[in-house]
């Protein structure tokens, strides 16, 4: 991984929703460089979409870190709050939370849609699970995080700036930029860091169901805001390695209660994507 030091060997991690998708990949990431992750989500079993806590944790092992599965539905604050009595308990320290848990296949469902055509328990699902989940685990978390000087961050969207998919998710991404800076404000006299992190489009298992057209190219319509070719699209492990990098940077505190766009942190502490491209497409 090009100028990014393996400097995480002995710290411990929290990753929600790494089943699959970005929490996956950031996931993996975080364990090649050698942290203890923690790997988060409902998915015990192969489903629709593959993935799950378990083979995730597996593949954290297989690239030199240690993987702990620990199935948990982050509606369930009482779960939550388990995870991380397991994590003091087992291991006495946290050093990175990612809040990442997300319902993308649900709210794929409304995707390009005016807000009147999207129903308020919409609303719901996206804030249960993408807003309040956040907030949820970095409560529990803090305790541990303001021993270690530790990292919570917050995957969000560029959809917090302008418009994308619809009305609920930009106010849900909105939200969630807000509390990263709120977060930091609370945390000031503390030495963690709280970020907001805005990947591009992500060629996530969801994304790769998309076929092959007659001319060789996967291509996806978001309605209303174009069609992008997936052969620009970022891998999962592109943001994880921003993650990385984050947790490596004694300075990071000068980031804090900011949303990044994980490309920007390419070029500023000189990672690729694991074909060594720095992709731009949000």
């Amino acid at each position: 991984m090009s100028g990014i030091p393996q400097e995480l060997g002995g710290r411990v991690a929290v990753v929600t929703g790494a089943s699959r998708g970005i929490g996956k990949g950031i996931a993996l990431e975080l364990g090649a460089a050698g942290a203890t992750v923690f790997v988060t989500g409902r998915s015990a079993t192969l489903g629709r979409l593959p993935g799950t806590v378990h083979g995730t944790a597996t593949e954290i092992d297989a690239l030199g870190g240690v993987g702990i599965p620990f199935v948990c539905d982050h509606r369930d604050d009482d779960a939550v709050q388990r995870l991380f009595e397991r994590v003091r308990d087992e291991y006495g320290r946290l050093d990175i939370l990612v809040n990442n848990v997300y319902n993308s296949p649900a709210a794929a469902r409304w995707l390009g849609k005016p807000f009147w055509d999207v129903p308020p328990s919409a609303w719901d699902e996206t804030f249960d699970v993408g807003v309040r989940s956040h907030y949820a685990a970095a409560v529990f978390a803090a305790p541990l995080l303001i021993e270690s000087g530790g990292l919570i961050v917050n995957i969000s969207s560029p959809g917090a700036q302008r418009y994308m998919h619809n009305a609920v998710y930009g106010v849900a991404k909105t939200a969630l930029d807000r509390l990263t800076a709120d977060m930091a404000h609370n945390l000031i006299d503390t030495e963690v860091t709280v970020v907001s992190l805005w990947p591009g489009i992500v060629d996530t298992e969801l994304l790769q169901r998309v076929p092959v057209d007659a001319e060789g190219r996967r291509l996806v319509t978001l309605p209303g805001e174009g069609t992008y070719d997936l052969a620009a699209a970022e891998t999962p492990r592109f943001p994880g390695r921003a993650v990385v990098a984050l947790a490596c940077d004694p300075d990071r505190r000068e980031r804090t209660g900011i949303a990044w766009r994980v490309a920007d942190l390419a070029e500023q502490y000189g990672f690729t994507d694991v074909n060594g491209r720095i992709p731009r497409n949000d």
